[in-house]
């Protein structure tokens, strides 16, 4: 990513949108903890006015019933088109690309005031951090299910002084239909699925979780229990990149955030993203980036 990650949080969302309220509030709820989203046409041409890409630090949840969306999403280039059931976890990194004319999207949107509607410990697996984010193409019955949770969502939310547990307990029933789903999906692909893009998806979810801590491919091998060779030569093989620009990428990702929302000492950012020395942390930015990170922030 040549550009660095704004927050799109909810607060930020509201104050973009506040000034197109009329023209969008038969599509659009959107309070401090809720979104909802009701067949919007209008909405994401209005955020990816924007300058992209986004950091996403909530959850988002939703269909999309026409159109299609092209964008990069936790490193990966993606086309999510009708009939796909998309989920966006806390932690990801969104840079659009293109959207359709005709893009229309139904969904949920839960802040971090959100009182999730589980237990700890007791999240869905499709929600539990163990991926960042998924697309599911589904048949015209599983879009209909989702579609008719939010269309209940949008009837109680609408309503004044709405009953929060009820809102909740129709989150917890989205969230159960995604995982059943996501579950079968991951099924079926665990039987079908080449051995080389499974070895691919599993190093870009280990890059993404730990990638401003361990800057080598040896890391990841001794992970996936491979050798550096062949976990490198399917990494280019999957994806027509090489493994070590792969961590690379989530490693300057990471701190154009950091050297943009936080005032950090570049000593400090060096150790917190485990460089030896501030000397090298700020040559290898330099080198990936052509500036230095204090010409970067500066910029």
């Amino acid at each position: 990513m040549n550009k660095q990650p704004q927050p799109m949080n909810f607060q930020r969302m509201r104050n973009l949108l506040e000034p197109h309220i009329r023209e969008i509030r038969e599509q659009v709820f959107i309070n401090s903890e809720l979104a909802v989203v009701r067949g919007a046409t209008l909405l994401f041409p209005l955020l990816f006015r924007q300058e992209p890409p986004f950091s996403i630090n909530d959850y988002r949840i939703g269909v999309i019933t026409r159109g299609e969306l092209h964008g990069v999403l936790n490193l990966v280039e993606k086309r999510i088109t009708a009939g796909t059931l998309v989920f966006i976890g806390p932690g990801s990194i969104v840079s659009p690309i293109g959207i359709s004319p005709d893009l229309e999207i139904h969904g949920i949107g839960l802040s971090t005031s959100f009182p999730i509607p589980f237990a700890p410990g007791q999240l869905p697996a499709a929600f539990n951090g163990q991926v960042q984010d998924f697309q599911l193409p589904v048949g015209e019955a599983d879009v209909a299910t989702a579609l008719h949770i939010i269309d209940t969502l949008w009837h109680i939310v609408r309503q004044p002084d709405y009953d929060r547990p009820t809102v909740s307990s129709l989150v917890a029933a989205q969230m159960h239909h995604y995982d059943h789903l996501f579950r079968l999906q991951t099924a079926q692909l665990e039987g079908q699925r080449h051995r080389e893009q499974t070895i691919f998806d599993r190093f870009i979810q280990l890059v993404n979780q730990h990638a401003t801590q361990h800057h080598q491919l040896a890391f990841y091998a001794r992970r996936m229990c491979l050798t550096e060779r062949y976990l490198g030569t399917v990494v280019r093989q999957a994806s027509g990149i090489g493994a070590k620009e792969w961590i690379d990428r989530a490693i300057i990702a990471r701190i154009k955030v950091e050297l943009l929302h936080t005032d950090k000492p570049i000593a400090r950012l060096a150790e917190e993203m485990n460089f030896p020395n501030p000397s090298f942390f700020c040559k290898y930015f330099k080198r990936l980036e052509g500036q230095t990170p204090l010409e970067f922030r500066n910029s």
